[in-house]
């Protein structure tokens, strides 16, 4: 697909994609970023990224072997990814620590023809995350295309607007838009208290007088659980730390369920919820950008403040996927939230019971396109 934008300067677009930046201008905005934003950079999407774990160094010869156990028990399902055996490990981990804590004599789970007790599965999922960890942290990157979306949301599209705060809800493990906004200067808070070794303190992002706000809703891969911690702490990469319980925090999408219901991933969603259903008088509008609504909670926090707004939330999703489809074709479909939604596919726009559909394929989905338009180029 070319990166070619002209299209978007045609009699039939060019009012959409100026209604778009305007969308985008409200004085209140909030952005869900995932996979498909780090991909220009030069980070692997989810398949390549499972290629590199599977065969990562990190993983010592007993993960494997569990590793390969839970792929066998996905044969026959489509593009099962590392978070699906991640997710199928913490549910393994679930049922052995509850037998445990329980004192049942069988404490130990079994995948495929092979039985682990907590200890080796937390040992197991700790190898997992360190090498999803050092796949995505180890690789050199270049961030010049956040750096300008970075410069659209907070520059151009900010012009003459003061004390706007913009939400970033980021899916992803990676830090490429923290990087970005402290490369552009946009001062901005994401839960934690120090530098780049620092400690979870949620009031932050009660502070006034920051452009942005930083929730990684799945953990980061830079977080890390350290012994006698209950709450994260940043370390610094090549910081050796004096302690046996140094996970990696990161969680993949089907547990998210579970792991809401603590801290930080509680009062992260909390804020969430707080910022998709602003007060009577005010309107937020969500940007979507790289997601695949592959992940049930999410969707449903998103569903659940449509339908809590009365009005007040406007959706704007871009995917690549030729016309609406799963939530977006149903939350069209549903006169009570459509017209909130707003739906820039690959061959058209979509809004409320409105469609402009297009022959040619639009790539204002890609986060390197999307970084132009809205930054004015045409």
């Amino acid at each position: 697909m070319s990166d070619n934008i002209s299209v978007f300067s045609s009699p039939g677009l060019k009012d959409v994609v100026q209604d778009m930046r305007d969308l985008l201008s409200q004085s209140r905005l909030a952005l869900l970023l995932g996979a498909g934003c780090s991909k220009s950079a030069g980070l692997p999407l989810m398949p390549e990224l499972t290629e590199n774990v599977l065969g990562h160094k990190k993983i010592g010869d007993k993960t494997k072997q569990l590793l390969d156990k839970v792929r066998e028990l996905f044969s026959g399902a489509q593009s099962a990814t590392i978070e699906d055996y991640m997710s199928e490990i913490v549910d393994l981990l679930s049922i052995a620590e509850r037998r445990t804590r329980r004192g049942a004599t069988q404490s130990k789970v079994s995948a495929g023809d092979q039985e682990r007790d907590a200890a080796e599965l937390q040992f197991a999922l700790d190898e997992i995350k360190g090498a999803v960890s050092s796949a995505i942290g180890d690789k050199e990157v270049n961030v010049a295309t956040h750096q300008q979306f970075i410069r659209a949301i907070h520059g151009s599209l900010q012009a003459g607007k003061t004390g706007r705060g913009v939400d970033y809800f980021i899916l992803n493990y990676d830090t490429l838009i923290e990087d970005a906004l402290g490369l552009e200067r946009v001062v901005y808070c994401d839960g934690f208290t120090g530098a780049a070794t620092g400690w979870w303190e949620p009031s932050t992002f009660r502070t006034d007088g920051k452009a942005a706000r930083v929730f990684k809703i799945h953990g980061s891969i830079d977080w890390c659980l350290l012994k006698d911690d209950s709450l994260p702490r940043r370390i610094r990469s090549g910081i050796k730390t004096d302690s046996v319980r140094n996970h990696v925090l990161i969680y993949p999408a089907a547990t998210k369920y579970q792991e809401t219901q603590r801290d930080p991933f509680a009062q992260m969603l909390h804020y969430m919820r707080q910022s998709l259903c602003p007060e009577e008088g005010k309107e937020m509008v969500l940007a979507i950008c790289g997601y695949s609504f592959g992940d049930s909670h999410i969707d449903l926090e998103i569903e659940n403040a449509l339908y809590q707004s009365e009005g007040r939330l406007t959706v704007a999703a871009f995917v690549s996927t030729d016309e609406p489809e799963g939530k977006l074709r149903d939350w069209l479909s549903d006169a009570a939230i459509s017209d909130q939604i707003r739906v820039y596919a690959n061959k058209g726009f979509f809004h409320g019971k409105n469609e402009s559909k297009q022959d040619a394929e639009l790539s204002w989905w890609k986060f390197e396109i999307l970084a132009r338009l809205l930054g004015g180029e045409r």
